[in-house]
């Protein structure tokens, strides 16, 4: 009877569970899965004067991985995307840990988390204003005698792309870290320095195996939508800013070519996936991402702290 009544709970809760996702699948169905596979369809049509023509054809993935200019702008946002997501990372990584463990108040967050009252574009405008060859930068550096010409690299390059989309996901990966981290109790970390070990070792062996998600899904996050963003790229870019998502926009918008704009995005999509796979199974190879919540460092670190207790005397 006991057991009947257990089973009547657990259909209700799955039933109850079904029911509130319901709604979030629907919604997911309907708007990304539906059109992500009508993009995937047009990416093996053909396109002429703005008019698509059904067909099953591989021409637009060839013509992109064989043209020179999508290799060159892919590579550019593979490369902004990866160094926006590190610099994002290890700059929320100290803010994060002193908000979770030193501060009493949340005001240091609410400060970073201030920049997401001003608008995109306000932003990307500033870092322009910043970056300039007539920008702060520039002329404090030259009024103070440090640099003779404008610096020309700091504007439409790059550089200045990768910064200003480090200012705009610093926010985003400081919220992840800091949910990952508060998973982690003061106890852990103080255990492992009572046992030696150096402010690294408390890193690598405590809190990056505990909080690994929270520093995988900032970097993933990060660089998905960095590599992937385009209108920084087109305001701050330059020559060597032009990425991908800002050639798939073009497409779309101005030449009306959606079957080849369509394989860019695929193309774009399977090199997210790669990383991805290559990240997860680097952190399986290197022990940093174990399959339950805590790692066999901490396993062994809890069998030497029982053994040093055990020899202690009157234990």
């Amino acid at each position: 009877m006991l057991r009947y009544l257990s089973s009547l709970k657990e259909n209700k809760r799955e039933r109850t569970g079904l029911a509130l996702a319901a709604p979030v699948v629907v919604f997911l169905f309907v708007f990304f899965i539906i059109p992500t596979g009508m993009l995937l369809v047009y990416s093996f049509w053909l396109s002429e004067s703005f008019v698509l023509i059904p067909s099953a054809t591989l021409e637009n993935y060839t013509n992109a991985l064989m043209r020179p200019a999508v290799q060159a702008s892919l590579l550019a946002g593979v490369t902004i995307g990866f160094w926006t997501a590190i610099i994002s990372t290890v700059l929320s990584y100290p803010v994060a840990w002193y908000i979770a463990y030193r501060s009493r108040t949340n005001i240091l967050l609410y400060a970073v988390l201030l920049s997401w009252f001003s608008s995109y574009l306000v932003r990307i405008f500033a870092w322009r204003t910043i970056l300039g060859t007539n920008g702060l930068i520039n002329e404090s550096l030259m009024h103070f005698g440090m640099i003779q010409e404008p610096l020309e690299f700091l504007i439409f390059s790059r550089v200045s792309v990768t910064i200003t989309l480090v200012h705009v996901f610093v926010p985003f990966t400081l919220l992840l870290l800091l949910s990952a981290l508060r998973n982690i109790t003061p106890d852990f970390l103080e255990a492992a320095r009572d046992l030696g070990a150096s402010r690294m070792q408390v890193f690598l062996r405590v809190t990056l195996p505990i909080a690994y998600k929270g520093f995988f899904g900032s970097f993933i996050f990060t660089f998905i939508l960095a590599a992937g963003d385009f209108i920084t790229p087109q305001l701050l870019g330059g020559r060597t800013g032009i990425t991908t998502g800002l050639l798939i926009s073009g497409q779309f918008r101005q030449t009306g070519n959606w079957p080849y704009g369509a394989a860019m995005a695929f193309i774009l999509l399977m090199v997210f996936m790669l990383t991805y796979v290559l990240l997860i199974q680097s952190s399986r190879w290197l022990k940093l991402a174990p399959g339950s919540r805590f790692h066999p460092s901490m396993e062994r670190m809890r069998a030497e702290a029982g053994a040093a207790e055990s020899t202690q005397p009157g234990v």
